[in-house]
């Protein structure tokens, strides 16, 4: 069974609003087994929407249209579909004395002009919404489910939930779509994907998707089908195909960030880590502590933007950083090895580097970073040059930063699988 969203109002065609109800229903459509193969935004425009709503009724079983039910005269909405049905629009008097009950609660009077929002398709199913004026919609006739439902998504979601999903459950088949996701980091989108071309281009049942993101490589894999064994006997096979193909690259093989992976590995190792950062203006320590319960791994960082403060706050020699510059890999090393004293943690980070859009030169060009990690036996260092905005290079350092942690117990400690 397939379903097409139709999100409704001039206002999502502008940059001042997104629409975030469609995803919520992708969302909950794929867990009752319905694949959405169709998503629109229509403006309120009626020539517009009967188009939009005509090819949607031809191709899909479901149609969701979300928005369009106000009481003004571009919500278009209800007479579109009624319209297109064949059916007549007629006042149903009892969601007009809910409507005008709501406006009494409210202390005002209903202005006549929410009449409309009584106006209701012949055969239609109204849908309560107690949250707003405008009740849903629910028709159904041999070939389609159609739903109405407000565009805000306060009272679109509830009413999705308590009054379409157990309508749509009735009527959906066994067939559910199972999905399983795995994340990389250190390779581009294009070198992921030919890696592992031969391995998922074997199973023509499973849908594999490469996506590139800041930083990292998503791949989803989805399949449709009554047989749940089948599904995760088929994800084994390809993410061990994949473990061959990317080796350490993949990070998460469950949809988790990589601050989340590192967090698992710090606290299943008792580990604690402190952070000295220049270019990425404390970023790395943002993304430690975005995660609940970080205060048991992360003992502090300091953000050591000048030359004094990083050899006042971490310890870094200046003759050092007047020898090598503070965009070296020494000067990264004695950063992540002076915070670790300092503060006292297991590991220490340094990150100094050039974020652009001015500051480079020819032998250090912009984007130039140099990364460290310092434990009690060693320090690794990494020098890498990222292409990219001022914003860019720093998510793309911070990354780094994060994976060389999850390297250092990969290969020195318990690293517990993603």
């Amino acid at each position: 069974m397939n379903a097409e969203i139709i999100a409704v109002g001039s206002e999502l065609l502008t940059p001042y609003r997104m629409d975030t109800n469609s995803l919520y229903l992708t969302e909950q459509l794929n867990q009752l087994g319905v694949e959405v193969i169709f998503k629109s935004v229509v403006g309120d425009n009626l020539r517009r929407l009967v188009a939009a709503a005509q090819h949607a009724l031809y191709r899909s079983d479901i149609v969701i249209f979300s928005g369009g039910l106000g009481p003004t005269e571009d919500d278009l909405t209800r007479e579109t579909v009624a319209d297109l049905l064949g059916r007549k629009l007629k006042l149903n008097v009892a969601i007009l004395d809910g409507i005008k009950a709501r406006f009494r609660s409210f202390n005002r009077e209903m202005p006549d002009i929410n009449v409309r929002q009584a106006m209701v398709p012949e055969g239609a199913e109204a849908l309560n919404n107690p949250r707003g004026t405008a009740p849903g919609l629910w028709i159904e006739d041999s070939a389609h489910m159609i739903a109405l439902l407000p565009g805000p998504p306060r009272e679109l979601k509830p009413l999705f939930l308590e009054e379409v999903l157990p309508r749509v459950a009735r009527r959906v088949s066994a067939v559910r779509m199972f999905h399983r996701e795995l994340r990389v980091t250190g390779l581009g989108e294009s070198a992921v994907d030919q890696r592992i071309q031969p391995v998922y281009k074997r199973f023509a049942d499973v849908n594999t998707t490469v996506l590139a993101s800041p930083g990292e490589v998503q791949i989803h894999l989805r399949m449709w089908t009554e047989d749940a064994q089948l599904a995760q006997k088929n994800f084994a096979e390809i993410e061990q195909g994949f473990e061959i193909a990317l080796t350490d690259r993949i990070f998460s093989r469950d949809g988790a960030s990589l601050e989340e992976v590192v967090a698992r590995l710090l606290t299943l190792n008792k580990a604690t880590i402190s952070a000295a950062e220049s270019c990425t203006g404390g970023l790395l320590a943002q993304r430690l502590t975005s995660i609940a319960g970080s205060s048991s791994y992360f003992l502090g960082g300091v953000v050591c933007y000048s030359n004094e403060m990083k050899t006042a706050w971490a310890d870094v020699p200046k003759e050092l950083i007047e020898a090598k510059g503070a965009v070296s890999a020494e000067v990264a090393v004695a950063l992540a090895e002076g915070i670790r004293r300092r503060v006292g943690s297991t590991l220490g980070m340094g990150i100094t580097g050039i974020a652009g859009p001015g500051g480079g030169s020819e032998e250090k060009p912009v984007g130039t970073v140099h990364i460290a990690v310092a434990s009690g036996g060693e320090t690794k260092a990494r020098a890498v040059r990222f292409m990219g905005d001022r914003d860019m290079i720093r998510g793309q350092a911070s990354q780094m930063a994060l994976d060389l942690v999850r390297m250092h117990f990969l290969y020195n400690g318990s690293a517990k699988r993603g």
